[in-house]
């Protein structure tokens, strides 16, 4: 007993830091590895295709005086990611079936966010592991709610507006997307939507009832002077 109190004893006063050097990287004991790769949570490419939720935790300097070049590399990043993001959006919702004019549809919607997304070159988008900055917060926002939008766009108005297109309907082209997918398409166009496309554009149809309808030829209004 007073052999195993000794041997205690002696382990106690060991130099601080002679142990754990000697343990291996597994053992509870061992000085602790950082892992700095992105976590599960880091905003990325990634995240934003697929809409998850996310936190903006890039290593990036601090945001210092404005640079040409920074800003130029942050607006050809995010220009070089909304084609992939674009094309992959519409691909996806119509079960691998492009649609053309839909994408440029997209991609001139992420030109209009992306050329206000350089930051002023005061510091990069993303860092060197591809995690979104800070700054790039509202940035990151924006450029998601134009991919959700797409993604609508695509799911409940791209096979409609692409017969709207070619059974030549009042709105068709690049309008009828936003126009199918809210709901906001005028009278003449949702008249011939019904008439000509009722199919592909049944989903985004009112009723029947609400449907509007041509007013009856003036020739063929009758007046009643002549029965008096």
């Amino acid at each position: 007993m007073k052999a195993m109190l000794l041997s205690l004893m002696l382990l106690g006063a060991a130099p601080p830091g002679a142990a754990p050097s000697s343990l291996p990287p597994e053992a509870l004991g061992a000085p602790p590895v950082v892992d700095a790769s992105p976590t599960a949570w880091s905003c990325t490419i990634d995240t934003l295709r697929a809409g998850k939720e996310c936190v903006f935790e890039a290593e990036v300097p601090p945001a210092g005086a404005p640079n040409a070049d920074v800003e130029n590399a942050n607006i050809k990043l995010l220009q070089d990611a909304s084609r992939a993001l674009c094309t992959e959006a519409v691909s996806n919702a119509r079960d691998g079936q492009p649609d053309a004019k839909l994408v440029t549809v997209c991609e001139r919607k992420y030109a209009a966010v992306v050329g206000r997304c350089g930051i002023e070159g005061g510091t990069p988008v993303v860092d060197s592991k591809g995690r979104f900055s800070p700054a790039a917060r509202a940035c990151y926002r924006a450029l998601s709610t134009v991919l959700q939008d797409v993604q609508l766009m695509a799911t409940v108005a791209s096979s409609c507006c692409e017969c709207a297109a070619r059974s030549q309907c009042p709105g068709h082209g690049e309008a009828c997307y936003a126009d199918v997918s809210r709901q906001q398409a005028g009278p003449a166009a949702l008249a011939c939507l019904d008439e000509r496309c009722h199919d592909a554009c049944s989903m985004m149809l009112p009723s029947s009832a609400s449907l509007p309808r041509p007013a009856p030829a003036r020739g063929s209004q009758r007046t009643g002077s002549a029965s008096l």
